[in-house]
């Protein structure tokens, strides 16, 4: 198969992935949004995919999932935010001399950091909610935290398998 198809559907599956993820347990939340396993699949895209393939599958999988779920008004928030996280995290695991677990937290944390941060700002600017979506900050945490401990250790055990080490290395542009 050539190169660059098989990487398109390599990237089309995580982003498929991602979608799954986070529309499988959704958990409402007060602000009318949903708490959901998809931070696994954004952790795991940012250190396996790079910050450029990584955050597009994050940022396209989670907006997906929110206009399949009927969180439309989330939708581009979530492209912004999960893209923007996948992103800081490719950027650090990428820069970092030696691919270790630590070297994958750290920057899973970051990430999901710019997620809290993320859905706080959209959700209090844009959504209007204000000061009133800081009710949300705990669970976000949670589910980064989730994120953190599924995404690295995922990524950790699917390097063993040498398709997706050699996925992991074509899509470093």
């Amino acid at each position: 198969m050539d190169r660059n198809v098989k990487l398109l559907v390599h990237l089309a599956l995580l982003t498929a992935l991602c979608t799954v993820a986070t529309m499988a347990i959704p958990i409402p939340t007060l602000t009318g949004g949903y708490l959901n396993a998809g931070d696994i699949v954004v952790v795991l895209a940012g250190l396996l995919a790079g910050p450029i393939c990584g955050g597009i599958v994050s940022g396209l999988g989670s907006a997906l999932a929110d206009l399949f779920t009927g969180y439309a008004i989330y939708a581009p928030g979530s492209f912004l935010v999960k893209g923007l996280a996948a992103v800081v995290i490719g950027l650090l695991f990428s820069s970092a001399k030696r691919k270790r677990p630590p070297a994958a937290v750290a920057a899973a944390v970051c990430g999901e950091l710019i997620m809290t941060l993320g859905y706080f700002a959209y959700t209090s600017l844009a959504l209007g909610f204000g000061m009133g979506a800081a009710v949300e900050i705990p669970g976000n945490l949670m589910q980064g935290a989730v994120g953190v401990a599924g995404g690295t250790l995922l990524y950790h055990a699917l390097m063993r398998i040498p398709e997706i080490r050699d996925f992991s290395e074509n899509t470093r542009l």
